[in-house]
């Protein structure tokens, strides 16, 4: 969707310069056969061009096609049972977008997309003939299935667009012109990524540059990372990652259709249907926590591990250690306690572990791979947790050095 100014200049730049921690590779993009002829461009330029866009206004036709590599079937399996068996969440909307817009995880999916500025978006995830909507017009969140016909409200987040609401980690003010995000990428700059500029391409009917940001290191699940960005107006229009396992790519998203002219307002006025069954949010979440033993809080310090995971991570806070670096970093989790046989768990429970556990071994002993396209997971016998976006071989060698 897009951005403000202020947004376009932090928010994408971010995202590209985050997963890079990089080497700024300086060649320039030369034209395939059949794509657009553009004049040549650095890597460095093209970053500053996604930056310095200012585009604030768009609709269009978006196409997500995701595969994690999980097995979803007997996941899904899994948790029916395990659902069945602890009776069920019960309560929530189906139009709560934090339940509905998980599906976009797994498949392909369609929606349309439009935006006017930080205060109006709409999204529309089509599926069939039913439509579900989510909306943001000014101090309002509405999100409406259509198939059950149920409407989830609640009050956009005070101060979303507020000095502060766009810092780094750690409180850190990002940059904020093209000079100053090129002077940091490369400032942070090390041997462990590459990006490039590869090609041109046509992205819904727009010329495009390619920028493709690659692991240098051995050991990363990450094949490459290709972001297709608007030659006239920075504007980045499709997003692929890829993984070394091959195959179709774990994420591939982007827009089919896009027109960057001013939506009508219409297109973000919403009013429930009569008859609508209407959940708000905020009531919602009252309740939620109070049935909420974790207080809205991953255990074990999963939150700190998983909130700050990466390169710069804090390898001190909330009992989480970060070995190596670059794409090959792995956080470290001790629960301190061994873990419950699988064997004593309920059966819904070993039937869900069962679908996408496998067992290995080594010096540290023994314990469970949890397994992605990307992310990889090893939960030792004796509570250790290691997980980063490296092979199952990379976790291993990590619980070994660990023993």
């Amino acid at each position: 969707m897009a951005e403000s100014r202020k947004a376009s200049r932090y928010i994408v730049p971010v995202a590209v310069a985050g997963v890079a921690a990089a080497t700024i590779g300086l060649v320039p993009a030369l034209a395939a056969s059949g794509d657009p002829d553009l004049p040549e461009i650095t890597a460095q330029q093209l970053i500053e061009k996604i930056a310095a866009s200012d585009t604030q206004t768009l609709s269009g036709t978006f196409r997500i096609s995701t595969d994690l590599g999980l097995p979803l079937d007997g996941l899904t399996s899994g948790l029916g049972s395990l659902a069945g068996g602890m009776g069920g969440a019960g309560g929530s909307s189906s139009a709560d977008p934090s339940e509905r817009l998980t599906q976009l995880v797994s498949g392909s999916h369609t929606l349309r997309v439009a935006a006017d500025g930080p205060e109006r978006q709409k999204l529309t995830l089509l599926d069939g003939s039913d439509e579900y909507s989510l909306i943001h017009n000014g101090d309002d969140v509405w999100a409406y299935d259509s198939k059950s016909k149920e409407v989830f409200h609640e009050k956009a987040p005070a101060g979303a667009d507020a000095p502060g609401a766009h810092e780094g980690p750690k409180g850190q003010e990002l940059p904020g012109t093209p000079k100053q995000l090129a002077d940091e990428v490369l400032k942070a700059a090390g041997d462990t990524t590459s990006i490039t500029v590869d090609g041109t391409a046509k992205v819904a009917g727009r010329d495009a540059y390619q920028l493709v940001i690659k692991p240098k290191q051995s050991g990363s699940t990450v094949e490459s990372v290709k972001i297709a960005v608007d030659a006239a107006n920075g504007t980045p229009l499709k997003f692929t990652l890829s993984s070394v396992e091959g195959g179709k790519p774990v994420v591939d998203a982007g827009f089919t259709k896009i027109d960057f002219s001013k939506p009508a307002a219409s297109d973000f006025t919403f009013k429930a249907p009569e008859g609508a069954k209407v959940t708000e949010g905020g009531a919602e979440k009252a309740a939620g926590e109070k049935s909420d033993p974790f207080g809205g809080q991953l255990p074990g310090g999963l939150e700190d591990a998983f909130g700050g995971f990466g390169p710069g991570a804090d390898s001190g806070k909330g009992g989480v250690n970060v070995i190596g670096e670059g794409w090959t970093t792995i956080a470290k989790i001790d629960s301190g306690a061994p873990v419950p046989r699988t064997d004593e768990a309920p059966k819904e429970f070993q039937g869900l572990l069962d679908s996408f556990g496998d067992k290995v071994t080594g010096a540290f002993g023994s314990g469970t791979l949890f397994k992605t396209k990307i992310v990889n997971a090893l939960l030792t016998d004796e509570g250790k947790v290691y997980v980063g976006a490296v092979t199952k071989d990379a976790l291993v060698d990590a619980a070994n050095a660990g023993k």
